[in-house]
């Protein structure tokens, strides 16, 4: 259990998927490119090449943990993480807003 001061430590924003690729020699990831209305927009590494496709990602509003710490993966910088739920196959599902809003929205 953590108490509700740790958990308003975590700072979730609304994030516009602007690019995904693919990193050689990684099956597992995609290399994010992800607008969260900063001045430039940040990378994020995702987990979830085995089950989205390119497509499934691309211009989709997700939500985003934007202060956690950066990573390097592979030579690769990761800004932030993106929140997704697994269905009862265990399948990922991406987590956004049903309403449309701007990138870069805190999520209370």
């Amino acid at each position: 259990m953590i108490s509700i001061d740790e958990f308003k430590k975590t700072e979730l924003k609304v994030g516009k998927v602007l690019k995904v690729e693919e990193i050689e020699g990684l099956d597992k990831l995609y290399k994010l490119t992800v607008d969260l209305g900063e001045e430039k927009p940040r990378t994020i590494l995702a987990g979830v090449k085995q089950f989205l496709k390119p497509k499934d990602l691309k211009n989709k509003n997700i939500v985003v943990v934007a202060n956690l710490e950066p990573k390097e993966v592979r030579g690769v910088l990761s800004e932030g993480m993106l929140l997704a739920a697994e269905d009862e196959k265990g399948q990922p599902t991406l987590i956004s807003p049903v309403a449309k809003v701007s990138p870069g929205t805190v999520i209370r």
